[in-house]
């Protein structure tokens, strides 16, 4: 379930959080996720100034009492819990937007920071590791923050990973969340993939929260900028169906590629795609029984999986 709100202010006591999040539950029990918008805990007024000695002041470690409260929630609730992302302390003082999802069972599922901040507007550092997390009951889902959506790479490498949903958390408050509605179908359209957008309500943000399909239809939409709920059940077997049968019955995008067709070159990345791991994984290749990738892959017992 998408929660289109206006943000909470930084520093207010997470008990104003908790009873938001119950009283979603309470017009939608049946919901097995809880997704706010980008910075949710983390308002700064209005109009929003986001100013970066009142972020920084505000941010802290993964493992600090924030999460651990967050985490508590969750527990309580029995959902997982994306709270939106937070302001995240790194180890050597750096500042980064990061998404988080807490389990049902109380602990921190998996974590993302923000690659792509708004810059010059942003503050923050950049991430350098995609996320996809297996959730139970729910399927594998790659995390990815508002301005992500912008650089297609991001939702590509998601996708690849196994991303079967895509939920893209946001914080606009400016008059491009038209092209963004619109980035979001075109980034479902072209992975085949289900793509969750959250933004943030009014008077702070634009609203018109979505839930696309992978073929690109929109399964739920918020009109305005109103504070709203959006609930669907994700039918998951559409993703393997529309790659197999092929976007409106005629395109099949992973299946690009024949047996040793040559690889092509990509300049501007200093790399290239390669047909023999085009595929998009399973969490288990047919081919070799391991997860095809480039780089480096960390596998966070039970439910995380990042690619640097």
């Amino acid at each position: 379930m998408v929660v289109q709100a206006p943000p909470q202010l930084i520093g207010a006591p997470l008990d104003g959080f908790a009873d938001e999040a119950r009283r979603a539950l309470e017009r939608h029990p049946e919901a097995k996720l809880l997704a706010f918008p980008e910075l949710h805990l983390f308002g700064d007024g209005y109009p929003d100034l986001q100013r970066e000695e009142a972020l920084r002041g505000a941010a802290e470690p993964l493992d600090g009492p924030r999460v651990e409260a967050l985490a508590s929630l969750a527990s309580e609730l029995g959902v997982w819990l994306a709270p939106g992302s937070v302001c995240e302390l790194g180890e050597h003082g750096e500042l980064f937007n990061t998404q988080i999802v807490l389990s049902p069972e109380g602990r921190l599922a998996g974590s993302y920071r923000k690659i792509f901040p708004w810059r010059p507007h942003e503050p923050y550092v950049p991430g350098d590791r995609f996320a996809v997390l297996d959730l139970d009951g729910i399927g594998r889902v790659g995390l990815n923050i508002c301005y992500d959506a912008w650089f297609p790479e991001t939702t590509r490498q998601l996708s690849w990973m196994g991303a079967e949903v895509i939920l893209n958390v946001v914080k606009t408050t400016t008059a491009d969340r038209a092209q963004e509605l619109v980035l979001a179908r075109a980034n479902a359209i072209v992975n085949q993939v289900f793509v969750v957008s959250v933004n943030c309500a009014g008077p702070t943000g634009m609203g018109q929260s979505l839930i696309v399909d992978p073929e690109g239809g929109v399964i739920a939409e918020a009109p305005d900028a109103e504070p709203m709920l959006l609930a669907a059940d994700l039918d998951l077997a559409a993703v393997d169906r529309v790659r197999a049968h092929g976007t409106a019955g005629v395109n099949r995008m992973w299946s690009q590629f024949r047996p040793g067709e040559p690889a092509i070159q990509l300049p501007v990345y200093g790399g290239r795609i390669d047909p023999r791991t085009w595929q998009p994984s399973t969490f288990s290749s047919p081919a070799t029984g391991s997860s095809p990738t480039t780089g480096h892959v960390d596998v966070v017992p039970a439910t995380v999986r990042s690619v640097s």
